[in-house]
């Protein structure tokens, strides 16, 4: 076939990707915003074309400052690194020069092309608008949120299996950003993009809807806090959260929001209310209860924070595990746990492991047990995991019950012990599948465990005060009661935090620990959201999960404790690493399972293509 003029000309103007240079460049700095004086530290730049790389280009560069506590922790990038590097005044020509007449790509383009051409207009130099291509927005429009829930480069990286782990140092976050783009690159050419117009055209714009209603973020602050979508009848129809409202909100209004869902409330959406707060973990925990308390139509997660399940060790003669909706305070529980089913399956391996029976028969204290094995000695498919080969009385069957109470309590991790050598015994056997399985639920009954004990005793202190550093040498200061965040401030540098932590412990909001019975007159209504009698001492899951994760946050400082605050020693925590492992193994497996699957729909579009 000879190539006409026209050819020649679409070629010249829009070029196949295989013929595209792309320089993918990274930036590490000194903080977010190149608008409010924060600098680069370091740029990683690598360029390739059709697969190839043909060049890399790496420097750290001396920002004109100190390198802050939080970003030295997070990257590595200490003040004395910086102290001989050039400036960026000597540095971004020689950028330029490598990356002329090349496409830009970053992860999150808007962050590092921003902090670039801050660079250019602070030092001179003729910024040269290049092309640019985000891999964050790339990605939001190609991948499904089933597939990726979250698009940040360490989740990208291991999706399409980077042959370099992000670290945040520039060049290695450029290398695996590579590995993102021609993953993502691949994807498209599943759906006939073959030019970069056709690639950028794929990419999300904004709607008139979005580009009318910019204006709504304008009255927020640059600051910490929720806000709230509000639409025509003043009704909720979406609540998040922000270090920086502003920006955060103003986002919604780019084409860097591609959520259907979102596109569409923001079409209704009349004003944005919001509620400044002391710092962000405050936001998050306040963005949880709001949620819960409107549970906005836009909103998808934590609307519903009490809906988990629980599994129970009743209290009957012949204790069972039962699946609750809540767990009374003192019970032997584990949870919360999202799906029924899920809950169910993990009772059932429980009582399997310690012998106790899923019979459902009431039996008084004075009877029997009475499910029995099979002809063969065995259990009969589907039987009570209690059968015996003869009657039990309560007596005989107390100790399946108390080994039970032992694992859900945190006080022995028996079971652990038999589920594994019930697993090599399975795998000596060479019953592979049933071994992956029982692997596979097995660490699924760890991290419920961890978990489980874990919440439980972060809910049992009844105040705990803790300190994170702020990245500007103050505290953000925050006061826990019964897992629940009861005051938040923040002590500024110079500030002593103590008397600040006395003032927030004067105005904290109080937390009162409910009886397992309501007290007072027969008849008496207590609210159950005000004296809630459970496991978790009427925390929220997540809102509690939240505030013990940033309790143990590298860098923060435990002020005080009232009461003790301590996990099981003998719980499951050291199975921990097993249950890693294993989840490793299980999702691996899946993966190299749907591998052939995923090959033959690409084998068959490209025939398709080709025809």
């Amino acid at each position: 076939m000879q190539l006409t003029l026209d050819d020649c000309d679409s070629a010249a103007t829009d070029p196949d990707l295989r013929d595209v240079t792309f320089v993918v460049v990274d930036l590490e700095t000194t903080g977010g915003s190149a608008k409010g004086g924060d600098a680069i530290t370091e740029i990683g730049a690598v360029k390739v074309r059709g697969g190839e790389v043909l060049g890399e280009f790496a420097t750290l560069v001396d920002p004109g400052r100190g390198i802050p506590p939080h970003i030295t922790h997070l990257t590595g990038i200490t003040t004395a690194m910086i102290t001989d590097a050039p400036t960026i005044a000597s540095v971004l020509p020689s950028f330029l020069e490598f990356a002329h007449g090349a496409v830009l790509v970053a992860h999150n383009a808007r962050f590092d092309i921003g902090f670039l051409k801050a660079a250019a207009a602070a030092t001179g130099t003729p910024w040269p608008t290049p092309q640019t291509l985000c891999t964050v927005q790339l990605a939001r429009r190609v991948l499904t949120r089933d597939e990726a829930p979250s698009v940040k480069l360490s989740e990208m990286a291991r999706l399409f299996r980077a042959e370099t782990t992000p670290t945040h140092r520039a060049l290695d976050d450029a290398r695996a950003t590579v590995d993102v783009l021609h993953g993502l690159i691949g994807r498209v050419g599943n759906l006939g993009i073959r030019t970069l117009g056709e690639l950028r055209g794929h990419l999300p714009s904004v709607t008139p809807q979005q580009r009318a209603k910019r204006g709504l973020a304008d009255p927020l602050p640059e600051r910490p806090g929720v806000y709230l979508f509000r639409g025509p009848g003043d009704e909720v129809l979406y609540v998040g959260t922000s270090g920086n409202l502003r920006r955060r909100v103003r986002s919604y209004f780019t084409s860097g929001e591609t959520r259907g869902r979102i596109k569409e409330m923001v079409g209704l959406a009349e004003r944005v209310d919001h509620v400044e707060c002391a710092h962000a973990l405050e936001a998050a925990a306040r963005e949880l209860r709001l949620i819960a308390a409107h549970t906005p139509p836009y909103n998808r997660r934590s609307k519903y924070p009490k809906r988990g399940w629980w599994i129970c060790l009743t209290t009957e003669p012949f204790p069972r595990l039962a699946v609750k909706r809540s767990a009374p305070a003192g019970s032997a529980c584990l949870g919360p746990v999202r799906a029924r089913g899920d809950a169910a399956d993990l009772a059932d391996l429980i009582a399997e492991a310690c012998g106790l029976r899923t019979c459902t028969t009431r039996l008084r204290p004075g009877g029997v047990h009475a499910c029995a094995l099979g002809p063969d000695g065995a259990r009969p498919l589907g039987g009570c995991h209690a059968s015996a080969a003869q009657p039990e009385p309560a007596t005989a069957y107390r100790p399946r019950a108390e080994r039970a109470a032992a694992m859900l309590t945190g006080r022995s991790s028996e079971v652990f012990d038999a589920l594994e050598s019930r697993l090599a015994s399975l795998a000596e056997r060479e019953f592979f599948e049933s071994a992956a399985r029982l692997r596979d639920r097995t660490a699924q009954l760890v991290d419920l465990t961890v978990r489980s004990h874990a919440l439980a005793a972060f809910t049992e202190v009844p105040e705990l005060s803790v300190a994170h550093p702020d990245g500007s040498g103050g505290w953000e200061l925050s006061i826990v009661r019964h897992g629940r965040l009861a005051a938040a401030g923040v002590a500024p540098r110079g500030v002593p935090p103590m008397p600040v932590f006395d003032r927030l412990r004067a105005g904290a909001e109080t937390v009162y620990e409910a009886p397992a019975e309501p007290e007072g007159p027969p008849g008496l209504f207590v609210p159950e959201t005000l004296f809630p009698a459970d496991a978790l001492h009427g925390a929220s899951p997540e809102e509690a999960a939240l505030l013990r994760r940033w309790a143990l946050r590298p860098g923060t400082r435990v002020v005080d404790v009232q009461g003790t605050w301590g996990e099981p020693l003998h719980g499951a925590g050291r199975w921990r690493e097993w249950a890693d492992r294993a989840g490793t193994a299980g999702r691996d497996a899946r993966a190299a399972a749907s591998e052939p699957q995923r090959r033959g729909r690409q084998y068959s579009e490209g025939t398709t293509h080709a025809a």
